[in-house]
């Protein structure tokens, strides 16, 4: 499995991954490395580019326009994408996190390329950010930028309001 969980996955026989597993694969700096390319293919099959390993920063890649269309169309790639979230969680990287569901909120919300991820972006991949206060502000962000604002259900209107 590339992105391994602590939870039992779609495939029944796959055992879920252990705290002590973890543990070690972050003292392995070859498995950290397989690790962010496997993060990297993964996000070149979606469209993506990753323009800082540091940072987590992300960009459409130059094929983005087929690879969304391939998003759009299948949605089990929205599982494969809540299972990597959970996974960079796991693995130490919540900042990879927090970019991967901005974008995702972007493209969905904003600039509206992903219609059909918007439903799993915002019940599923914004959960997933493990940061409280990052995750308050892309809650935030998505709300900021849905329409009709009035039917946004993922956090009370009132604090929303009043959110810095």
């Amino acid at each position: 499995r590339l992105f391994p969980l602590r939870e039992q996955g779609m495939n029944c026989r796959a055992k879920p991954l252990t705290q002590q597993e973890i543990q070690a694969f972050k003292k392995s700096k070859e498995v950290m490395q397989r690790f962010v390319r496997a993060y990297q293919l993964m996000l070149r099959f979606y469209g993506i580019l990753l323009v800082s390993e540091e940072t987590g920063e992300l960009k459409r890649a130059e094929n983005w326009a087929e690879r969304f269309q391939n998003l759009n169309w299948y949605s089990h790639n929205n599982l494969r994408i809540t299972r990597i979230l959970k996974c960079l969680g796991e693995m130490g990287y919540e900042h990879y996190q927090v970019h991967l569901v901005k974008f995702f909120l972007t493209e969905t919300l904003v600039k509206e390329t992903l219609p059909n991820v918007k439903k799993s972006a915002l019940d599923y991949f914004l959960f997933t950010i493990r940061n409280r206060e990052k995750r308050r502000e892309l809650v935030h962000y998505a709300w900021q930028h849905f329409k009709p604002r009035s039917s946004f259900v993922w956090g009370p209107h009132d604090k929303l309001l009043k959110y810095r």
